[in-house]
């Protein structure tokens, strides 16, 4: 769940301790783009610190909003005096973009559209459509989820474009992410069962043109995926291809 206790902004060995952690991190993978997450981040406890509001004061910031724009641009420095960029959740939009970052666009598409029309990239992910942890089937005959539904044809039907934007902020747009929380799976298995076919469907939206996607012509394309399935032992649902 989502909790008021979250870390000082106040305090100076918040950063360090930040700082030694994205230092190992770093270490292990050598990818341009580092998450630092940043999202459900309740303002609760940083309006009840002196620390964090002695810091708004100093730093001129009008509110706690601000303050998480503050708390994500000293983590973007960072990154990015080590080479690296920073990506997050569509909350770090609130109080203002760092300069360089991308965003995750998961609570819907406005998150995604407002860094894009900033010209910053973005990666679709709205829970709307890329959630793989939603139930694929009817509830009473699937494993228990954390809830939603999201079966494969509504996945395949999502466009990571948003139309509402010109050509040229089009270009910030990445592509697409299928997001797999897993506190409802308790094994492997269970999370292939929840990803696929599913999968299947993303990557075909976000590696083929608009224009030369159908439904109909995947799902029988499908039928021999699942064959490829059976062989490598995947732990697919079946109950995601009832049409």
């Amino acid at each position: 769940g989502v909790f008021n206790d979250v870390m000082c902004a106040g305090k100076e060995s918040t950063f360090e301790f930040i700082q030694n952690v994205l230092d190992e991190v770093l270490k292990l993978f050598p990818s341009d783009y580092i998450h630092i997450g940043g999202d459900e981040c309740p303002k609760t406890r940083w309006k009840e610190c002196p620390l964090c509001q002695e810091r708004i004061k100093e730093e001129g910031l009008s509110d706690e909003h601000h303050l998480q724009s503050y708390f994500i641009q000293r983590v973007e420095k960072y990154l990015n005096k080590k080479g690296r960029k920073l990506i997050g959740w569509d909350e770090i939009l609130e109080g203002g973009l760092a300069p360089n970052a991308a965003v995750m666009s998961w609570r819907g598409e406005d998150g995604g559209i407002a860094a894009a029309k900033q010209s910053h990239y973005v990666v679709m992910t709205p829970g709307s459509h890329c959630y793989l942890d939603h139930y694929q089937g009817k509830p009473e005959s699937e494993p228990l989820a954390i809830g939603g539904f999201t079966p494969l044809e509504k996945i395949y039907s999502y466009e990571p474009v948003p139309a509402v934007l010109s050509e040229s902020e089009k270009a910030f747009i990445l592509g697409a992410q299928g997001n797999v929380w897993t506190e409802y799976m308790p094994d492997a298995s269970h999370v292939e069962y929840m990803v696929y076919p599913r999968a299947a469907a993303l990557a075909e939206v976000v590696w083929s043109p608009k224009a030369k996607r159908d439904y109909t012509n995947f799902f029988e394309r499908l039928k021999h995926q699942l064959v490829r399935y059976d062989v490598y032992k995947v732990n697919y649902s079946k109950s995601a291809l009832n049409k």
